[in-house]
């Protein structure tokens, strides 16, 4: 697993509640751990840290969607359900710059 590949993973709900299979993106790795932001087919609630994907054979996604940078979760990599696919270099840049903007690093 490394920064920038798109996994299947139980996410868990913002209110502990619960979780659900959903595809995720890594922004960052431990040796253990792996931080997540999670993928949505959701359009309608693009935020402007969001960055809409196109379905490709290297992303492995099934339908447009929105990797929402606000939604993140540090989980163990035990939990990861398979490989998807991979970002490309230009969209990791974008999550770099995002989570930059969400921690108010600029």
């Amino acid at each position: 697993m490394a920064k920038g590949d798109i996994l299947l993973i139980c996410f868990p709900f913002t209110d502990l509640t619960g979780s659900k299979l959903r595809p995720a993106v890594i922004p960052a790795e431990t040796s253990i751990d792996i931080t997540v932001c999670f993928i949505t087919t959701q359009l309608q609630w693009q935020d402007s840290t969001d960055i809409r994907l196109d379905p490709t054979p290297f992303n492995g996604l099934k339908k447009q969607s929105l990797i929402r940078t606000s939604k993140i979760a540090t989980i163990d990599k035990a939990l990861a359900k398979g490989l998807l696919g991979k970002l490309t270099s230009v969209e990791i840049g974008e999550i770099n710059k995002n989570l930059k903007a969400i921690f108010q690093l600029l």
